[in-house]
């Protein structure tokens, strides 16, 4: 069974986190999003509206598209 698009973007969140060193707080600190709400979106209990998803993308040096590309 295919994973939900969400469960895509949350996955791939956490992927390219991990890539690039980077822990939620320093995530955090790039976005302006709180690790709290980051640790949220990664476990599937948040879903983040689409400029947060711009600001995420910037973070990690991505662009928004490649986190919705199944791995």
């Amino acid at each position: 069974m295919a994973n939900s698009t969400v469960d895509i973007f949350r996955n791939n969140l956490k992927f390219y986190r991990i890539e690039r060193g980077l822990t939620q707080e320093q995530l955090s600190e790039l976005t302006g999003i709180s690790a709290d709400y980051l640790s949220e979106i990664e476990r599937g209990k948040k879903t983040p509206s689409f400029k947060r998803m711009e600001l995420i993308a910037k973070a990690l040096d991505v662009e928004v598209y490649k986190l919705f590309i199944p791995r």
